[in-house]
């Protein structure tokens, strides 16, 4: 049987039998699909697609985010489905809506002194909300940094005095503590713990030992909680992000269980020593928090295209917190993930990231007085010699993304097409534990904490400094 959807164009859609366990999967702006029966699938001979989900009896969960159809449809089935149309709707009639609510209130406000604060609360909640949401992001962005970087140092060793420190922290806490070339006398390595010596071969294995079964531990935590309470919280989320500020509807998926299990997630992850970052991760976590403090305010709560706006805002605090440029924050949700981005959202995006931003530093999780990990001071003038490694390093860096990600485009589509899908738990271990084998013996791969790339990059730079004096003609 097939039906004429009436969309920019007329598109005959057919309606399949396919079983108890199908869902449908709209397309945007054909509201008139929800009518259909939640056991078909709608298929278009114009467009040659057909939208049904797979059943969670059928499929399992995946931890990655680039395009891994089992987990999807497994979490569709669990937390929500993925609909426009009446659920949305039209943007239209949202915004029409709105301006009634807003002229009603404006009428109203001079009949008594409650209607005017009423509507002065409603003209300042959008700010309120914005400020709540910058606050937030900012705490949960310097809570995520100083967590990964306590339980980073934990695969390396443990301040017996005071375990909750990191092994920076753990030597500035006393007076009569040494710190010079990474060694400190009150941290205290595992191979120490349990009777080894400093050096040899006792030492570096137990070392070896303990890195490795931490980042099991962190891997396989991670993994499991993903995978049983939020499987929304795998993979950066940007994407989906994109598609919500497009006019779609994710149900559950910027819950307050996704929040909490991304933002431990993160934590486990990072610290388990896998090649990832936490950039992509609190743009997710920032409109959790932006989608949960919309429903305060029945302006944004009630209204899908107004709480649009607050989600465009709470983008650009995550990108602000991540990478401590607000002003990037602002132009990543304009020109990236926005859709429809008036002037005053603009200005409350800038706001809600220098807020953001603003605590993060507050914070000073890494201890630098910088909201950010890699912060370079360009101190000394640059000659002209020195553009050829530039732009050398800028070819070698475009080659090797672009391999990385045509070999991740297709080892997603291996996944899903291999039994190796069905495991994903495991496939994080394995990784995990390859990543570990491969970085334990490599000290530069291995140090993940500010301390001890900052002592690399002092060394460097006395070293170059000498170098400097050295070279100077006499009399200089």
């Amino acid at each position: 049987m097939c039906y004429a959807v009436k969309m920019k164009f007329f598109v005959p859609i057919c309606k399949l039998d396919q079983g108890n366990n199908m869902e449908k999967f709209p397309l945007k702006g054909t509201s008139s699909l929800s009518n259909f029966s939640h056991n078909t699938a709608v298929s278009s001979p114009v467009l040659g697609t057909t939208y049904n989900s797979v059943s969670a009896a059928q499929t399992t969960n995946g931890l990655d985010g680039n395009g891994d159809a089992r987990l999807r449809s497994s979490a569709l089935n669990r937390a929500g489905s993925l609909s426009s149309g009446d659920d949305m709707g039209d943007q239209s009639h949202q915004a029409t809506r709105d301006r009634m609510r807003h002229r009603y209130i404006i009428k109203k406000k001079h009949d008594s002194i409650w209607d005017l604060v009423k509507g002065a609360h409603d003209a300042w909640s959008g700010w309120l909300c914005v400020l709540l949401v910058g606050l937030f992001t900012g705490v949960a962005a310097g809570v995520v940094d100083i967590g990964a970087s306590w339980m980073t140092d934990l695969k390396f060793g443990i301040c017996p005095g005071a375990f909750w420190l990191n092994k920076e922290q753990c030597c500035w806490s006393y007076s009569d503590s040494i710190f010079d070339d990474g060694n400190c006398s009150q941290w205290m390595e595992w191979a120490e713990i349990f009777g080894q010596s400093k050096e040899g071969a006792g030492h570096y294995i137990v070392s070896y030992f303990f890195y490795i079964a931490w980042a099991l531990l962190f891997a396989s935590l991670s993994a499991s909680l993903v995978r049983m309470f939020a499987p929304y919280a795998c993979g950066s989320g940007i994407p989906e992000i994109k598609t919500i500020l497009s006019g779609f509807i994710i149900r559950g998926y910027l819950g307050k269980w996704t929040l909490i299990i991304k933002s431990v997630g993160l934590i486990l992850s990072v610290s388990a020593g896998l090649s990832l970052g936490k950039e992509g991760p609190m743009v997710h976590i920032a409109c959790c928090i932006g989608n949960i403090f919309s429903y305060l305010f029945p302006k944004y709560g009630r209204n899908e295209a107004k709480k649009r706006e607050i989600l465009s805002a709470a983008a650009a605090a995550g990108v602000s917190v991540a990478f401590g440029a607000p002003i990037g924050g602002v132009l990543f949700s304009l020109e990236e993930v926005s859709y429809y981005f008036p002037l005053k959202t603009l200005w409350r995006s800038f706001f809600c990231a220098l807020i953001a931003a603003f605590v993060l530093r507050s914070i000073n999780p890494f201890g630098n007085e910088h909201s950010v990990l890699f912060y370079v001071e360009y101190n000394k003038p640059w000659i002209f010699f020195e553009l050829i490694p530039f732009v050398m390093l800028g070819i070698i860096g475009g080659v090797i993304a672009a391999l990385f990600i045509k070999a991740n485009l297709f080892w997603c589509r291996y996944r899903k097409t291999s039994k190796l899908g069905q495991y994903p738990v495991t496939e994080v271990l394995v990784v995990t534990v390859i990543t570990a084998v491969i970085a334990f013996p490599n000290p530069y791969t291995k140090m993940m904490t500010i301390s001890e790339i900052s002592r690399i990059s002092i060394q460097q730079l006395k070293l170059l400094e000498l170098n400097q004096e050295f070279t100077k003609p006499y009399g200089f």
